[in-house]
């Protein structure tokens, strides 16, 4: 289980790097991050007594609250969720389970925790994948079908009872002569020095196809899985792929990773971690508050609120690992609460959610930051695409403002939907080299302000023509 030790100005430096402004927010999610660590060094008695500080952000779209809670989650590694409120509905009515959003957690926590199961037993993994590689690319004659064959299926059959993966002794039903084994040392020194990556090798691989998820939505929905027994009762099908031995390499690691793995420890480290450190990003949060428009809709919005206080409180969820607590997961709301306030919740959830932050309008200024200073901003990330088509991009200081001033324009004069004003904005902005980029030569391009004026500011000026295309 990982858990931060960085202090929250560190971690609100890092939420720096990719995030422009909303200070107050940064601080009051690094603060609760850090009370997550502060908790874990406490006795276990101290620990049970103490449950998070759950958050809920107020703010206009496209200002950034689900990406500081996406953000803080990867900062720790930690199991991360962003669900919407609106497709839940009360008990009784059609819709989403509330309790589908731990069942999502619990799946995130172990894709986590297997990756770091396979780090673990990757040298010995990538050991047993370049041995089966070497059998593979110098294939030795088949011994024939025998008696045996029936106690070989017996004891596989036996294994499959005891919960084991079936296997098979490859050498036993192998004719290896000197003469192979000979070839296979040669490959084997071959595969070591790396000479032989781009070779194409055919492997066999468990289909795709054949997962079963997602047609059992209502057991799973009630923490049941019948994925692992009808597995078990049916042949596993497989496919053969013809690939290169780097690509063959990583499938045939990642197989044996997989048998290497203990599942049980697997599963309860992924719960563990989930309890622990697992953060629900609830979006639409102001959605199923009744707001001031009394409709027939309000009874099923306070039971959806009624139905999610329970999770956000503490309680257990069955999954198909087994019951999870939600008593220390933190949980994130968020909404614009344009026509509905905090305080239009049901006074229970409200008291759920003590740490409250409101985020701002982004400005002008704000979108020149934006479009300039985080890792991988918006202009370097069309610099590099556009790059690949050997044409250099080059964006003057007046076109990156006057870029940020049509978006704050447009969003005044439209709907305000924060930053994502800027892709559109650059989109239409770079269509003509999007589209002409591939044909032309290699070249050097400067998005100067009479350029951003003539494709798009007339554009803004025109308000119809910009509600519908910016």
């Amino acid at each position: 289980m990982t858990e931060t030790t960085q202090t929250p100005k560190e971690i609100v430096e890092v939420l720096d790097q990719y995030i422009v402004g909303q200070g107050e927010a940064k601080k009051a999610v690094a603060v609760a991050l850090r009370n997550r660590y502060r908790r874990m060094q406490l006795s276990k008695d101290m620990q049970d007594e103490i449950s998070p500080k759950n958050l809920l952000m107020i703010g206009p779209t496209g200002v950034g609250k689900t990406e500081i809670a996406r953000r803080l989650a990867k900062i720790v590694n930690a199991p991360f969720v962003k669900v919407e409120a609106t497709k839940f509905t009360e008990v009784g009515y059609v819709g989403g389970d509330v309790e589908s959003m731990v069942r999502d957690l619990v799946e995130n926590a172990i894709q986590l925790e297997r990756e770091d199961e396979y780090k673990q037993v990757r040298t010995e993994a990538e050991k047993q994948a370049n041995n089966k590689l070497v059998k593979l690319l110098v294939p030795a004659e088949k011994k024939k079908k025998n008696q045996n064959e029936m106690q070989n299926l017996m004891n596989m059959f036996n294994q499959m009872q005891q919960g084991q993966t079936p296997s098979q002794n490859n050498d036993d039903q192998e004719n290896v002569t000197d003469d192979v084994r000979e070839k296979r040392m040669s490959v084997a020194e071959k595969l070591r020095a790396g000479l032989l990556e781009n070779d194409q090798v055919e492997i066999e691989m468990a289909d795709p196809t054949q997962q079963l998820s997602g047609q059992n939505t209502m057991l799973n929905q009630m923490g049941i899985d019948l994925n692992d027994t009808l597995s078990g009762l049916m042949p596993k099908k497989t496919i053969k792929r013809t690939v290169p031995v780097s690509e063959a390499r990583s499938i045939l690691t990642r197989q044996a990773s997989e048998e290497l793995i203990n599942k049980a420890d697997l599963y309860h480290n992924a719960i563990t971690r989930a309890e622990n450190t697992g953060i629900i990003f609830i979006d639409e949060i102001d959605k199923i508050a009744p707001g001031s428009s009394k409709n027939s809709g309000q009874v099923s919005r306070e039971g959806v609120q009624r139905d999610i206080l329970p999770i956000v409180e503490g309680s257990q969820v069955n999954t198909k690992y087994g019951p999870v607590n939600t008593d220390h997961m933190l949980f994130i709301g968020s909404g614009a609460f344009a026509e509905s306030k905090p305080s239009d919740l049901i006074p229970e959830l409200q008291g759920r959610f003590p740490i409250r932050v409101e985020l701002n309008d982004l400005t002008k200024d704000d979108f020149v930051r934006i479009l300039t200073e985080p890792t991988n901003s918006l202009t370097k990330q069309y610099i590099a695409l556009i790059g690949t088509d050997n044409i250099k991009v080059t964006f003057t200081i007046e076109a990156v403002n006057r870029i940020a001033e049509i978006a704050t324009d447009v969003n005044h004069n439209t709907d305000n939907i924060g930053a994502r004003r800027l892709h559109t904005i650059l989109e239409k902005l770079l269509e003509d080299i999007l589209y002409e980029g591939p044909d032309m030569q290699m070249g050097d391009i400067t998005i100067t302000e009479k350029y951003v004026d003539d494709k798009v500011g007339k554009l803004a000026q025109n308000k119809d023509l910009s509600r519908y295309i910016l």
